[in-house]
């Protein structure tokens, strides 16, 4: 019996989505895949590259992804086909844990035998994840004794603004020259206060990864690589408060709307206001 993982559901459920018109072209990018499908960017990522090889998608010249209409045509049964219920993204779930566990303030120390059978995979599976984790700076590990897990810090978050703020200021007097404002209009776009309460949010925060990128300043850009990674899962996590939420796409806006008028002084008062201000849940958890 072929064992379903994750990107083969993903491809599956595609392909009948596609063939069903239920997905609009924006929606096609590895971000909006992945909110929609409440899972990590690699089995968005290997899932729509086998779609690719198979002939369903393709990628234009500015690598904006399409649907090959006459291909995903063959494709209709798959439409009528009930899908199976998806498996479980091990990623998420046990970066989700981890994340409770630092911002918790524990510090411990995590068994590869222990960790992989409480969370029914193979040691190989979970070392992968760890490594990946890792390399975000949320584990460490510290040979004989396991994975130590990243406490959450509150001075450390803290110190981490402060050059934060120097480093992307100095990245927007940098990427004025550089900024299409066809990107920071899609940006804009993706940033959007739900006119209910029931209605889900719609937040785009690659604005900060696009100053960042369009400085041009491999120093900058080498320091957020390398130590603004286990931040971004915090950011990530915080989101996830409505009304913290809602803060940052009006914040985003606000910042937009400048950059794109070129008030380059109201635009750099508006991203510092942003970054130091942005984080009502964290600033709360004093560790």
């Amino acid at each position: 019996m072929q064992i379903l993982t994750l990107t083969s559901y993903i491809k599956a459920d595609l392909i009948a989505r596609l063939s069903r018109d239920e997905l609009p072209p924006e929606s096609l990018t590895l971000a909006a895949l992945s909110d929609h499908y409440k899972v990590s960017v690699t089995p968005i990522y290997h899932a729509i590259n086998e779609l690719i090889e198979e002939g369903y998608l393709y990628r234009e010249k500015n690598r904006r992804l399409c649907v090959n209409s006459d291909r995903i045509g063959d494709a209709r049964t798959a439409a009528l086909s009930p899908q199976p219920a998806p498996p479980e993204d091990h990623f998420k779930r046990i970066t989700d844990d981890l994340l409770t566990m630092s911002l918790k303030g524990e510090s411990l120390f995590l068994r590869e035998m222990a960790s992989a059978k409480k969370y029914g995979i193979s040691r190989t599976s979970l070392r992968n994840i760890f490594n990946r984790l890792a390399g975000d700076g949320m584990l460490e590990h510290v040979p004989r004794r396991g994975w130590k897990l990243r406490s959450f810090n509150q001075h450390d978050l803290d110190a981490f603004i402060e050059v934060r703020v120097v480093l992307e200021l100095k990245a927007l007097d940098l990427a004025k020259g550089r900024l299409d404002r066809q990107v920071l209009q899609k940006i804009l776009a993706g940033n959007q206060v739900p006119a209910t309460d029931d209605e889900p949010l719609q937040i785009d925060n690659s604005l900060h990864e696009y100053l960042i990128k369009q400085s041009d300043n491999y120093y900058i850009i080498s320091f957020f690589d390398r130590h603004g990674r286990y931040f971004d899962l915090l950011f990530l996590w915080e989101s996830n408060d409505r009304a913290a939420a809602i803060q940052e796409i009006q914040q985003h806006q606000r910042i937009l709307t400048a950059l794109l008028e070129e008030d380059w002084t109201t635009a750099r008062k508006e991203l510092e206001f942003h970054l130091r201000s942005n984080h009502p849940v964290l600033s709360q958890l004093k560790r």
